[in-house]
């Protein structure tokens, strides 16, 4: 791997992955991770004096007990040598195979070694690897070419895994599971294979539209991006071709998105959803209210047009966070109660369509969604709490299904306090303005991070009373009351009709929707940013956009609150970033087209 020492793993580095995720400072693999999917490697390899806690240890044994594991190097069909983890068991009958194309990070299959382990102890021949491209110089898990972003030298790639895998293990039966990237991936081979050879998928923490990932309601993902490209293992120019060079530098600088929005089409499983379902494929999708790589309304759009088996766990938090610790190292007794659910019904799907078990996974409902902040907490270490009790999940036959009625909420202009009201008479002839192009106290959140904390029971807190008005306009709603402890069963994506004038000839508005508590104290529910150019300074137009989904409890004596700003750190911005360029952008709201938010119930 490399000339570091082996580390060493305790009961603190499996606590450290069960209590904080897998994610580490910046954009990065915590360290945690890494130390146990090292060490387990090692000790797969013989090395002598690896510490390892005993259940890990225990696994290891087990697992060199009941099969071979090899590091090979897979050629495909341009010789490209791609870097795989492969174990074989030793079985005197055809066992199905797991192949796990690695997520996006400069460790390519290394990260979740444990959980290739624990596939091979439920009866699965495993085979990971790091799809072209990725991976830091040097290290046995980084593999050769350049990043395609799961374009066609991915799908065909994976067909040359599927090769290789027939040949070396004579697998039953197919699977693909993967993350993030490798969930992509895994629809995407099993989608376009010539020979049909999927027999199931998994997908954690995935896409179904790269194309809106990247670029939706004019608005570039621009942190996520940036995140994505340095985290590939090196430089823009070191790990992409020409072609990918070109696509994500116009996208940086905002040039030839129709462009980028092709090829990040050709890129997307709802491209082929057609294909999925004449294959019949059983897929597992999963994906995170508060996901900031892929958010969840193309995610649950794609998954609306599957005709085949199919399952969707919706949870708390961001990208990674609930899915990882499970395939990282959740070895002890878990923090809080659930927090193996995540992976442990991604193996429970596998199990019934690869090992043919008879477990309950036929009479599963479609989908099922986990309320945000329904988890009962108590205070922990520091300024942080731990959870007692998980967040409450529902299930639906179908997401659309969980949004049963819809309310209207009209905007006014301003109130007594200065803000505006949110109410149930439609309100036209009034106009706010506010500063365009500078930071708010009103922000999604940071990239990956906020929402892991969100998953580990502490979701960020805003304080409405100081937010810059200055900067970004408020309308709420008086105290609400409902059924019990429920004033409003948020279910679904809320929408936002709002008319936009600016001063400049183009404007970015950033919504967000709030729950207010009495105290004041905020939690952000969703958000969406919608960026508008070629415009006439001074000239009205009226637009319309979704936020993304949500399930959300509104409490008993809570306010709602929609805000809008002119800039997110996650987003592009349509203003020009020189101080002395100053903007005006003016909300207004005219008869026959009132300024409203449509929320939708369950």
């Amino acid at each position: 791997m490399t000339s570091d020492q082996t580390p060493s793993v305790t009961d603190a580095t499996l606590a450290d992955i069960a209590a904080n995720g897998i994610w580490g400072p910046g954009h990065s693999i915590s360290q945690a991770v890494l130390d146990v999917s090292r060490a387990l490697l090692a000790s797969l390899q013989g090395e002598e004096g690896v510490q390892l806690p005993p259940e890990l240890s225990e696994l290891v044994a087990e697992v060199r007990g009941k099969g071979t594991f090899a590091l090979p190097r897979i050629v495909t069909h341009d010789g490209t040598r791609l870097s795989a983890f492969r174990i074989r068991l030793n079985s005197d009958e055809p066992r199905p195979v797991v192949i796990v194309p690695a997520g996006w990070n400069p460790y390519g299959w290394l990260p979740f070694l444990y959980a290739y382990l624990k596939l091979a102890q439920r009866g699965y021949h495993v085979l990971a690897y790091s799809p072209r491209g990725i991976g830091i110089e040097g290290w046995l898990s980084t593999s050769e070419g350049f990043v395609d972003v799961a374009g066609p030298n991915d799908w065909a790639d994976g067909s040359y895994v599927i090769d290789y895998a027939q040949e070396s293990l004579e697998p039953s039966r197919i699977g693909f599971l993967g993350g993030s990237y490798g969930s992509g991936i895994s629809q995407l081979v099993a989608a376009h294979d010539p020979a049909g050879r999927v027999d199931a998928v998994v997908a954690l923490s995935t896409w179904g539209n790269l194309a809106t990932s990247l670029y939706d309601n004019g608005t570039r993902h621009l942190e996520a991006v940036r995140a994505l490209i340095d985290f590939t293992g090196g430089s823009l120019e070191e790990k992409f071709d020409a072609r990918a060079q070109e696509v994500l530098k116009n996208f940086l600088n905002g040039r030839d998105l129709d462009e980028v929005v092709e090829w990040g089409t050709e890129r997307s499983p709802e491209t082929y959803v057609d294909q999925t379902n004449a294959r019949g494929i059983p897929t597992f999708v999963s994906n995170t209210w508060h996901e900031t790589l892929f958010p969840v309304n193309q995610t649950l759009d794609l998954f609306e047009r599957l005709t085949v088996p199919k399952r969707l766990n919706l949870w708390i938090g961001d990208h990674g966070a609930p899915e990882g610790p499970g395939l990282a190292g959740l070895v002890l007794g878990a923090p809080f109660p659930g927090l193996a659910e995540p992976t442990k019904e991604a193996y429970e799907w596998l199990d019934h369509h690869l090992l043919g078990v008879a477990n309950d996974v036929p009479n599963w409902p479609a989908v099922s969604s986990q309320s945000m902040f329904t988890y009962k907490t108590v205070p922990a270490s520091g300024d942080t709490d731990r959870i007692t009790v998980p967040a409450r999940r529902e299930t639906y036959p179908s997401w659309y299904e969980a949004t049963t009625g819809s309310e209207t909420w009209y905007l006014t202009g301003s109130g007594g306090t200065g803000d505006g009201s949110l109410t149930d008479k439609p309100a036209a002839g009034w106009s706010r303005e506010f500063e365009a192009g500078a930071l708010t106290a009103s922000f999604a959140g940071e990239l990956l991070k906020a929402g892991q904390r969100e998953w580990f029971g502490n979701p960020g807190a805003y304080e409405l009373a100081k937010f810059e008005r200055e900067r970004l306009l408020v309308w709420s709603t008086d105290p609400l009351t409902g059924s019990g402890e429920v004033a409003r069963r948020i279910r679904g994506a809320a929408t936002v009709r709002l008319t936009v004038r600016s001063s400049v000839d183009a404007a970015t508005v950033v919504a967000y929707l709030y729950d207010v508590a009495p105290d004041g104290t905020s939690r952000i529910i969703a958000h969406e940013p919608y960026t508008l150019t070629g415009l006439t300074p001074g000239a009205d137009t009226t637009v319309v956009w979704r936020l993304q989904a949500a399930s959300y409890d509104l409490p008993t004596g809570h306010r709602l609150a929609l805000v809008v700003n002119s800039r997110d750190p996650l987003y592009s911005y349509a203003g020009s970033d020189l101080p002395a360029v100053s903007a005006t952008t003016t909300i207004s709201s005219v008869s026959g087209s009132e300024a409203r938010l449509e929320l939708p119930l369950g």
